[in-house]
Protein backbone atom coordinates (compact mmCIF):
# COMPACT_ATOMS: atom_id res chain seq x y z
CA UNK A 1 0.00 0.00 0.00
CA UNK A 2 1.28 3.45 -1.01
CA UNK A 3 1.29 5.65 1.94
CA UNK A 4 -0.67 9.24 1.42
CA UNK A 5 1.89 11.98 1.74
CA UNK A 6 1.23 14.99 4.19
CA UNK A 7 3.49 18.53 3.91
CA UNK A 8 3.48 20.04 7.17
CA UNK A 9 4.14 23.86 6.87
CA UNK A 10 4.72 25.17 10.48
CA UNK A 11 7.89 27.83 11.75
CA UNK A 12 7.07 26.39 15.32
CA UNK A 13 9.29 23.41 15.79
CA UNK A 14 7.81 21.72 18.31
CA UNK A 15 4.78 21.70 17.23
CA UNK A 16 6.10 20.91 13.74
CA UNK A 17 7.74 17.61 15.76
CA UNK A 18 4.16 17.12 17.56
CA UNK A 19 2.46 17.34 14.11
CA UNK A 20 5.06 14.83 12.39
CA UNK A 21 4.71 12.49 14.87
CA UNK A 22 0.97 12.09 14.99
CA UNK A 23 0.57 11.95 11.15
CA UNK A 24 3.50 9.09 11.05
CA UNK A 25 1.68 7.25 13.93
CA UNK A 26 -1.31 6.89 11.86
CA UNK A 27 0.70 5.87 9.16
CA UNK A 28 1.39 8.96 6.72
CA UNK A 29 4.71 9.83 4.56
CA UNK A 30 5.19 13.31 6.66
CA UNK A 31 7.27 15.91 5.10
CA UNK A 32 7.76 18.77 7.27
CA UNK A 33 8.97 22.66 6.56
CA UNK A 34 9.48 25.89 8.35
CA UNK A 35 8.58 28.64 5.97
CA UNK A 36 6.79 29.48 2.84
CA UNK A 37 9.57 29.95 0.08
CA UNK A 38 10.95 26.06 1.49
CA UNK A 39 7.42 24.78 1.04
CA UNK A 40 6.68 25.87 -2.28
CA UNK A 41 9.61 23.63 -2.92
CA UNK A 42 8.86 20.71 -1.36
CA UNK A 43 5.16 21.22 -2.93
CA UNK A 44 7.36 20.70 -6.43
CA UNK A 45 9.41 18.00 -4.64
CA UNK A 46 7.39 15.89 -2.72
CA UNK A 47 3.81 16.54 -4.40
CA UNK A 48 1.89 15.90 -1.37
CA UNK A 49 -1.42 14.50 -1.21
CA UNK A 50 -2.32 17.28 1.59
CA UNK A 51 -0.96 20.19 2.69
CA UNK A 52 -1.44 21.25 6.09
CA UNK A 53 -0.44 24.73 6.64
CA UNK A 54 0.39 27.27 8.67
CA UNK A 55 -0.37 30.97 8.01
CA UNK A 56 2.20 33.41 10.55
CA UNK A 57 5.47 32.10 8.26
CA UNK A 58 8.65 33.87 7.71
CA UNK A 59 9.11 34.89 3.87
CA UNK A 60 6.00 34.47 2.20
CA UNK A 61 2.98 34.09 4.72
CA UNK A 62 0.32 30.73 4.55
CA UNK A 63 -1.84 32.88 2.68
CA UNK A 64 0.21 33.74 -0.46
CA UNK A 65 1.49 30.06 -0.34
CA UNK A 66 -2.32 28.79 -0.85
CA UNK A 67 -3.05 31.35 -3.08
CA UNK A 68 0.14 29.78 -5.46
CA UNK A 69 -0.94 26.04 -4.82
CA UNK A 70 -4.26 27.06 -6.15
CA UNK A 71 -3.11 28.82 -8.79
CA UNK A 72 -1.10 26.16 -10.20
CA UNK A 73 -2.12 23.94 -12.53
CA UNK A 74 -0.25 21.20 -11.44
CA UNK A 75 -0.86 22.08 -7.95
CA UNK A 76 -4.27 23.48 -7.57
CA UNK A 77 -6.29 20.07 -6.35
CA UNK A 78 -3.90 19.88 -3.76
CA UNK A 79 -5.86 19.63 -0.46
CA UNK A 80 -4.96 22.90 1.59
CA UNK A 81 -5.74 22.47 5.46
CA UNK A 82 -5.21 26.14 7.60
CA UNK A 83 -4.41 25.19 10.60
CA UNK A 84 -3.80 28.23 12.65
CA UNK A 85 -4.03 30.64 15.84
CA UNK A 86 -4.93 33.52 13.63
CA UNK A 87 -8.93 33.15 14.53
CA UNK A 88 -10.85 35.93 13.50
CA UNK A 89 -13.64 35.70 10.72
CA UNK A 90 -11.22 38.32 8.40
CA UNK A 91 -8.86 35.76 8.16
CA UNK A 92 -10.90 32.76 7.84
CA UNK A 93 -12.72 34.62 4.86
CA UNK A 94 -9.48 35.39 4.03
CA UNK A 95 -8.13 31.84 3.93
CA UNK A 96 -11.57 30.38 1.60
CA UNK A 97 -10.58 33.59 -0.69
CA UNK A 98 -7.02 32.10 -0.75
CA UNK A 99 -8.71 29.12 -2.16
CA UNK A 100 -8.15 26.48 1.41
CA UNK A 101 -10.15 23.97 1.69
CA UNK A 102 -10.21 23.84 5.28
CA UNK A 103 -9.48 26.06 8.40
CA UNK A 104 -8.61 24.95 11.75
CA UNK A 105 -7.58 27.01 14.46
CA UNK A 106 -4.78 26.81 17.53
CA UNK A 107 -5.02 25.50 19.71
CA UNK A 108 -6.48 22.22 18.43
CA UNK A 109 -7.42 18.06 18.81
CA UNK A 110 -5.51 15.95 17.46
CA UNK A 111 -8.59 13.78 16.33
CA UNK A 112 -9.92 16.89 14.75
CA UNK A 113 -6.85 17.38 12.35
CA UNK A 114 -6.73 13.18 11.38
CA UNK A 115 -10.51 13.54 10.98
CA UNK A 116 -9.94 16.57 8.61
CA UNK A 117 -7.24 14.97 6.61
CA UNK A 118 -9.48 11.53 5.90
CA UNK A 119 -11.73 13.43 4.83
CA UNK A 120 -9.75 14.90 2.26
CA UNK A 121 -7.03 12.25 1.40
CA UNK A 122 -8.39 8.37 2.81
Amino acid sequence: MIKKKILIVEDEESLLKLESILLTSKGYEVHGVGDGQAALDAIAKVKPDLVLLDIMLPEIDGFEVCRRIKADDETKNIPVVMLTAKKSREDMARGEQVGADWYITKPFKSAMVIETIQRFID
